[in-house]
């Protein structure tokens, strides 16, 4: 397929520009074309706009945004197999060499040479076409739509963290945040047997969110103690995991103390800030298992079936929706307005 598409580049810091770019070209016999019908946006997004840079990862040349995404095949490659034009799918945006010690023991999540849509060098899916490797694109059933497709991106950040956590049936859960991905992680640890889930923020409506997707208890920073009023929730004895969500070191210390002896602190969030002393020998007295969490891995199949089971609900996460056109005000919009906005989406 030929010709030219829109979209949505970032030049620079606050720099966003809708363009006319080439339709993507099929990079291998194992590619297909995507159509994109919506694509999140995410706190990294915003990150890259506001700042030019993630950590390590910076913006040195102009970058199409975007990597929570589903869409329509309209072209596949000569040797892909189980897809057709035609075909809705969710785009897994990370796809990794298939051939390291890390992509053959399942955990490709870890492969030093991951592509990552929207993560310099490599372009996004604010755009209105996409060519992806067949490996990583994932058909959707009749009743999953393409906005809920591309929220399985954010759901499997929660879904590989209550994994990683080995959250059981009847464990008590703290969720410290209640942005999309805390949100996510509230229905993950629901669906892996977590009985009892506590959430925290400051925003009052999103913690009313979080009780209608299963939180059991919430708590209010901007009012109350943590550490008491989990202790008061939990008799005492703490939880059993908590999954911190908000990436500030204010509620890692608070996990090290609200979590139970030898329990789990499963680090979720990204820190964008400096870190300061963190109790370590807290840790070791109380033989805490601390765990990192990267992206996630091998959980768009079991995402896309429970969408279809209705055991998760990702339709709710959406509260805004805008245009191609739209996406440098939009983002804009979405990032001074983070107390309305649970989940913007572009749809080309």
């Amino acid at each position: 397929m030929t010709g030219t598409m829109k979209a949505a580049v970032l030049y620079g810091i606050n720099d966003l520009r809708v363009e006319d770019r080439p339709i993507p070209e099929l990079l291998g016999p194992d590619y297909c074309l995507v159509k994109i019908g919506a694509c999140g946006i995410c706190g990294s997004d915003i990150h890259f706009l506001r700042h030019g840079r993630i950590g390590e990862f910076v913006v040195e040349t102009p970058m199409s945004l975007g990597h929570e995404s589903a869409g329509t095949i309209v072209e596949v490659g000569d040797e892909v197999k189980g897809l057709i034009p035609g075909d809705r799918v969710a785009v897994e945006p990370g796809w990794a060499c298939r051939k390291c010690e890390f992509c053959r023991s399942g955990r490709y999540n870890l492969c030093r040479d991951v592509v990552f849509l929207a993560c310099p060098p490599y372009d996004g899916a604010f755009a209105e076409y996409l060519a992806w490797p067949a490996d990583f694109l994932f058909k959707l059933p009749e009743n999953v739509s393409l906005e809920e497709g591309a929220m399985i991106e954010p759901f499997s950040v929660g879904l590989h963290a209550a994994r990683r956590a080995g959250i059981r049936g009847g464990d008590w859960v703290l969720v410290a945040g209640s942005g999309p991905i805390g949100l996510c992680a509230i229905q993950a640890a629901k669906a892996n047997g977590a009985t009892r889930i506590i959430v925290t923020d400051m925003v009052p409506s999103r913690l009313e969110t979080a009780r209608k997707l299963g939180a059991t208890a919430t708590i209010n920073l901007a009012e109350t103690d943590v550490e008491e009023a989990v202790a008061d929730l939990t008799g005492g004895r703490g939880v059993d995991v908590v999954l911190e969500c908000s990436g500030t070191s204010k509620a890692v210390i608070s996990a090290v103390e609200v979590v139970k002896n030898g329990g789990m602190v499963q680090l979720v969030g990204n820190f964008m800030e400096e870190m300061p002393p963190i109790p370590i020998q807290r840790m070791v007295e109380r033989e805490l298992s601390v765990s990192g969490l990267f992206r996630y891995v091998n959980t768009y199949p079991a995402s896309v079936d429970m969408i279809a089971a209705g055991v998760i609900d990702l339709k709710s996460l959406i509260t805004h929706r805008f245009a191609l056109d739209e996406a440098p005000d939009a983002m804009m919009w979405v990032d001074e307005n983070k107390d309305k906005v649970i989940k913007g989406v572009i749809e080309p």
